[in-house]
């Protein structure tokens, strides 16, 4: 799994490469957090355009990171959600704790 971290105008945009599951979610989770705690974005953007796979430990992820930035009052942003991502992030309650942007294809297509 790899981590690309970018910090722009108080926005932290963490994009994910690969499959996330229970081996690789804890080393995102520490790096991100790591990178948050330091600088406090107002937004923190986690893209998934890259990822292919996500178990109950993405989930896990993107909660706990929206639970981090209500912290300091900032919130979460999760972009790039293939279809089946998207709907276990809806099922999962995710949607109603965090904005989901749609890809740039879906942008499109409309």
């Amino acid at each position: 799994m790899n981590l690309r971290i970018e910090l722009k105008n108080g926005i932290m945009s963490a994009s994910l490469r690969g499959e996330l599951d229970h081996h690789t979610a804890g080393a995102l989770r520490e790096e991100i957090d790591s990178t948050a705690q330091k600088v406090k974005p107002t937004l923190l953007r986690l893209d998934f355009s890259e990822v292919p796979f996500m178990d109950s430990s993405g989930i896990g992820l993107i909660l706990g990171r929206i639970r981090l930035m209500a912290l300091w009052g900032g919130r979460v942003a999760v972009a790039g959600l293939s279809p089946q991502l998207r709907k276990m992030a809806e099922l999962s309650g995710i949607a109603a704790l965090a904005a989901l942007e749609n890809t740039e294809k879906e942008v499109n297509a409309k």
